[in-house]
């Protein structure tokens, strides 16, 4: 699933292409917040981001990815 991280102060967001549904990407931003202070999120190619998460101004979620099934294309 694909989200947007918007962070204060910063002019772009952070996209990354995560193996996480939306309530465990709340989940872990919700554990940095009464923990550590930190969101740890790791993307599909490995690459780990950190970010402060008292400095995240909003998370975007995008469409989940879907498995397709069959052995055909769609064309």
């Amino acid at each position: 699933m694909e989200i947007k991280i918007g962070i204060n102060h910063v002019p772009r967001d952070a996209a990354l292409d995560v193996a996480m549904t939306i309530d465990e990407v709340v989940q872990a931003y919700t554990d940095a917040r009464l923990r550590d202070g930190l969101l740890t999120l790791t993307d599909q190619s490995g690459r780990k981001m950190i970010i402060p998460a008292s400095s995240i101004a909003y998370i975007e979620f995008g469409k989940e990815h879907s498995h397709p099934v069959g052995f055909g294309t769609n064309a």
